[in-house]
């Protein structure tokens, strides 16, 4: 990663860079102290409770489970990596897979009452984690953040994409 104070030109023509580093630094910072709570207090990782806490939104959003596709989609990774942690909450009880009565090659993932149990847990001490993380910024400050992350996050969705050659 590129160091702020290597920055060459006018103050201004880095901003964006600078912006762009400082989104990256503390995300990773969260992320990480995320990853090492949820390992120590629960014995479990990230990507599972991104799994359970996907599944316990389309509970409560559709009423239903998903398929191993969308739970994909949704998380964004590839089928693979979401077939192995979800094995591992069946064989935990925390999730159930039943085949898909229109497709039988199709699988519905949903929560048990011990997985939404579970995660309510979770889901608990992450919010918690996160206002201790965010404590020291005012509402007044988190006034100014979100919508200005909102705007940034509505704007990339709207660019068209460069590709790379």
């Amino acid at each position: 990663m590129i160091a702020e104070d290597h920055f060459e030109g006018s103050e201004q023509s880095k901003q964006p860079l600078r912006v762009w580093l400082r989104l990256v630094a503390c995300s990773r910072i969260i992320e990480a102290r995320v990853r090492r709570n949820f390992e120590t207090s629960f014995n479990t990782t990230l990507p599972r409770f991104d799994v359970l806490a996907t599944l316990d939104h389309a509970r409560t959003t559709t009423k239903k489970g998903l398929t191993m596709g969308d739970l994909s989609k949704r998380l964004l990774v590839s089928n693979g990596n979401v077939t192995g942690i979800v094995e591992r909450l069946c064989a935990e009880k925390y999730v159930r897979k039943t085949k898909q009565l229109s497709d039988g090659r199709s699988h519905i993932v949903e929560l048990t009452t011990k997985g939404r149990q579970h995660f309510a847990t979770l889901a608990a001490a992450h919010e918690n984690w996160i206002d201790e993380m965010l404590g020291g910024l005012s509402d007044d400050e988190i006034n100014v953040i979100l919508p200005a992350l909102d705007k940034l996050k509505s704007n990339l969705k709207n660019q068209k994409i460069t590709e790379v050659e």
